[in-house]
């Protein structure tokens, strides 16, 4: 993949996630975490979320929401992670199994926050409007 692609790919990534045209996307990221920090997650991301990958994009999203919820502490990104990964095909009920399943392995306390995050974003106003407009 040459670069102008992975960065491409991860422009798109970000404005899935953000829920933001793709011409704003870096923009937004960067006014979240700086012009530096943006070009390498932008970067990252390209490469992480690429097409050719043997992981679909519901699998890796669940990767990404527990290896988010062990960390703790990222709670901001772990709420994006969540409703993306809703995005992606992951029932709110298999994301309910892997938290719970997560609090044997990264202790309560993590999994309980992670846990909170998602029923806030099941139970958010733009959320009920998001699903039933896609029904």
């Amino acid at each position: 993949m040459t670069e102008p692609d992975r960065r491409a790919r991860g422009i798109a990534a970000y404005a899935s996630q953000f829920g933001v045209p793709e011409t704003e996307a870096e923009a937004t990221l960067a006014g979240m975490i700086g012009s530096r920090m943006a070009e390498e997650a932008i970067q990252a991301a390209g490469a992480a979320w690429a097409e050719e990958s043997p992981l679909s994009l519901r699998e890796r999203s669940l990767v990404v929401v527990a290896a988010l919820a062990a960390q703790g502490g990222a709670d901001a990104r772990l709420r994006g992670h969540l409703r993306w990964a809703i995005e992606h095909g992951v029932s709110a009920e298999e994301l309910e199994a892997a938290l719970t399943l997560l609090a044997v392995y990264a202790g309560f306390p993590r999994a309980s926050v992670a846990m909170e995050l998602l029923r806030e974003e099941i139970t958010s106003p733009a959320r009920e409007r998001s699903s039933r407009s896609r029904s």
